[in-house]
């Protein structure tokens, strides 16, 4: 494993504070390293300093020769008058890109295909884009150029559950280069443990290094405390719940770190689960009785788009549910929905009589009103003590508890950072002591330990809690069940997680990529148990989507073209090809019949082309795949042949027969990106 980069006593100062203190360290091929620490304590100076954008006070950085490093940083650097192509591609011709998986895997991650249908295609102009389309343009143009080292700051920043996953195996498995790194800042956990072999923690200027991801973070920090023989006190930390947590949670977590993680165990062996659901959910139901928030049959149109397509979902007391979703698919207006900040096209919303709502937007432009307030006046004019749990606390520790120490907490408001102002948002709703809690992407700006802090909290409050979030890690840690919006109109329940998400968006691309999947599913339980109080009982709540007419059972699905449980089609309706029929109608071809009650998903009236058959279209794919390996195969050979040629300089008899071989090698290529290129026109 060879040294890519090495910082010797390396110090930077800013002002006074030493953000860098006489740090070595220094980055290997080979490696994945993932860098976590507080806001503000030197992960990004850390990554400008290997990138030699930002200059030591003190020490030296040496690189080997020939490096090539490139970042990506939270600061928009691209050309508003460069096209896609040009600053993705740059002067690549397309018969190479098109014909590099690694490349081709890029532009449908990231840009929607090979020909960026997501940005407006690859001659469309930067200009005018959005933030978050410039930032996945930038992240494409780093990922084609592959660097000998990938530096990342915040790469998960605009991107959805399935883009994270997506950026996580192109790591993992397409930067696979033998002298090439990846150093990645997050504060995505789940992230963090895909991707990383390594973890660097930058506190108090210098770095902690341990192997692996956020789990075995976590399990080697708790055994560096345990053999510094740490006091029973400091034992109650959010590290042990944090730990507890990750030897409960989902078996893909449990990533074997290569220490020995007995003595952790036997840390957090007494520690009890994180909450005590019956509890808090009986406690929820004492303060909100059996009606909470209910849609009913209810559709939101914005902008001549169908967000919401008769949907009927009823929060249950206590319930504590994440939401994930597609870009765009209108998960924030179902939860202005919910609060009544968007109105209803069609359909009704119900309030129960005693329901507080309070309700976390992505914007902190209401907190410009306490500019010259310190941060504990502006908690405090909420209120200055609150229950959380079965205790009482003051507004100062509950402040301390999500990271305002004591001379923080009388900081101007206006002189806070973007996350200090998230956490004061939290504070100021928290405080408010409301029983229904929505929460709207509550990790941005966040680092990690804030979110373990916030997830603490969250712990021991008594309430029905509603999360939109791409951060898995979250979602899975705060919600006891997980429902999706997939841009059709309806909400999907999701037994198995984000998992199942993301199995459900694969589904709706082979079915014709109309924004619905191949079954219509009901997220919880039926309206009669909802309306029986039943879901205030066992803490689910009744979800249905479009075309649900009739009460049945939980994780039944009634009125679609198929049901989980193995029922048939209702109303006689019939479904072949990914449609879904309803009212005596049938479909074919991916569409929906006309009549039917799902809208949303395309018409199967009027003339198409003809479309490939399943089993077509699974040939042609693993055509597609043989090619890919055997330009793979091509790849290394003219690479090995090149070593060779330099190596045998001086025979030229040698050089001439090597020269041959190579010259029938790229014939060979050529060839197969010729039929790559007839098999993916086919495919689409």
């Amino acid at each position: 494993m060879a040294n890519l980069v090495a910082l010797e006593r390396a110090s930077v100062v800013f002002g006074t504070v030493s953000v860098l203190d006489e740090l070595s360290t220094g980055v290997n091929t080979g490696q994945r390293i993932g860098v976590v620490g507080r806001n503000g304590g030197g992960k990004s100076t850390l990554l400008r300093v290997i990138a030699g954008e930002q200059a030591l006070d003190s020490g030296r950085v040496t690189r080997g020769g020939g490096i090539s490093v490139a970042m990506l940083s939270q600061v928009d650097v691209l050309d508003p008058a460069l096209t896609v192509h040009e600053a993705v591609l740059g002067d690549l011709p397309e018969h190479v890109w098109a014909g590099d998986p690694r490349i081709r895997d890029v532009l449908t991650g990231l840009l929607g295909g090979i020909a960026a249908e997501a940005v407006g295609g690859l001659d469309a102009v930067i200009g005018p884009m959005s933030g978050g389309e410039r930032r996945r343009l930038a992240l494409a143009r780093l990922l084609v150029a592959d660097p000998d080292i990938l530096l990342l700051d915040e790469p998960t920043n605009h991107l959805d559950v399935e883009g994270v996953a997506w950026l996580a195996d192109h790591i993992v498995t397409r930067r696979t280069r033998a002298d090439s790194a990846t150093v990645a800042i997050t504060h995505d956990r789940w992230f963090l443990d895909a991707m990383a072999t390594l973890t660097w923690e930058v506190v108090g200027g210098r770095v902690n290094t341990f192997e692996g991801g956020y789990a075995a973070y976590v399990l080697a920090k708790a055994e560096r405390e345990r053999m510094a023989s740490v006091t029973a006190e400091r034992r109650d930390n959010l590290l042990r719940k944090e730990l507890a947590w990750l030897r409960r949670g989902p078996p893909a977590r449990t990533t074997k770190p290569r220490f020995r993680i007995d003595a952790a165990n036997e840390l957090i062996a007494d520690e009890p689960p994180p909450r005590d659901d019956v509890s808090l959910v009986r406690f929820a139901t004492t303060r909100l009785g059996k009606d909470v928030l209910d849609l009913v049959d209810a559709s939101v149109q914005l902008g001549g788009r169908l967000l919401l397509d008769r949907v009927t979902w009823r929060l249950a007391p206590g319930e504590r549910v994440g939401i994930v979703g597609v870009n765009g698919s209108g998960k924030s207006t179902l939860l202005r929905a919910f609060t009544g900040d968007v109105g209803l096209s069609s359909g009704k919303r119900k309030v129960g009589s005693t329901v507080s709502v309070a309700f976390l937007t992505q914007e902190v432009r209401e907190l410009e009103k306490f500019t010259s307030w310190r941060v504990i006046e502006a908690i405090e004019d909420v209120r200055k003590f609150t229950v959380l749990g079965d205790k009482e606390v003051s507004a100062s520790q509950l402040a301390k508890r999500l990271g305002f120490t004591g001379g923080r907490q009388q900081t101007r408001v206006g002189d806070l950072s973007g996350g200090e102002r998230r956490r004061l948002q939290l504070l100021r709703l928290l405080m408010a002591e409301p029983n229904v809690l929505i929460l709207d992407e509550p990790t941005n700006d966040l680092d990690i330990e804030t979110l373990t802090s916030l997830e603490d909290v969250l712990d021991g409050w008594a309430g029905t809690l509603v999360v939109v979030s791409h951060d898995r890690y979250l979602l899975e840690r705060v919600a006891d069940r997980q429902v999706a919006l997939l841009g059709d109109g309806g909400v999907r329940d999701l037994p198995g997680g984000v998992e199942q998400y993301l199995q459900l968006l694969a589904e709706t691309r082979r079915a014709g990529g109309s924004g619905r999947p191949l079954e219509s599913r009901q997220a919880g339980g039926s309206d009669s148990a909802a309306e029986a109080g039943q879901a205030g009982g066992s803490g689910s709540s009744a979800v249905r989507t479009a075309g649900d007419r009739r009460p049945g059972p939980a994780g039944d699905v009634t009125g679609g073209g198929s049901s989980r449980r193995g029922g048939s089609a209702s109303r006689g309706g019939s479904a072949r090809g990914g449609g879904s029929a309803s009212r005596g109608g049938s479909a074919s071809g991916g569409g929906s019949a006309s009549g039917g009650g799902f809208a949303g998903g395309g018409s199967s009236s009027g003339s198409a082309a003809p479309a490939l058959s399943s089993a077509q279209l699974r040939e042609a794919k693993k055509e597609m795949r043989r090619i890919e390996r055997q330009l793979s195969r091509i790849a290394g050979q003219e690479e090995r042949l090149h070593a060779d040629m330099v190596a045998q300089a001086g025979d030229h008899a040698a050089v001439l027969r090597l020269n041959d071989t190579l010259r029938s090698l790229v014939d060979e290529r050529e060839q197969l990106e010729l039929a790559w290129l007839s098999v993916a026109e086919t495919v689409g």
